[in-house]
């Protein structure tokens, strides 16, 4: 998640995707995303269970935030809002 290009990022993991974004959206859930207005969807992956997908963002917490611009890019070159694609 982000609030801009290049801007403020947010790495989370969820069991129900459209959910949590619906609530960062809303600002239905104060903490880092609420704070710094992260409320557009960039980024995702899909994992089949709980333990990969939390592994996945703790190692993703530790990359260099270029890595990350680059990650986004590969998948949304125009950081376009992709929670209207997730139905």
């Amino acid at each position: 998640m982000t609030n801009q290009k290049n801007g403020t990022l947010y790495i989370g993991v969820t069991s129900d995707l459209e959910r949590r974004i619906y609530e960062h959206r809303e600002g239905l859930t104060p903490g880092f995303a609420w704070k710094y207005g992260c409320t557009r969807l960039v980024w995702y992956e899909e994992h089949w269970d709980i333990g990969s997908a939390i592994q996945r963002e703790k190692s993703l917490k530790r990359w260099y935030r270029q890595w990350k611009i680059d990650l986004v890019e590969t998948m949304n070159p125009n950081w376009n809002d992709l929670y209207l694609t997730l139905w």
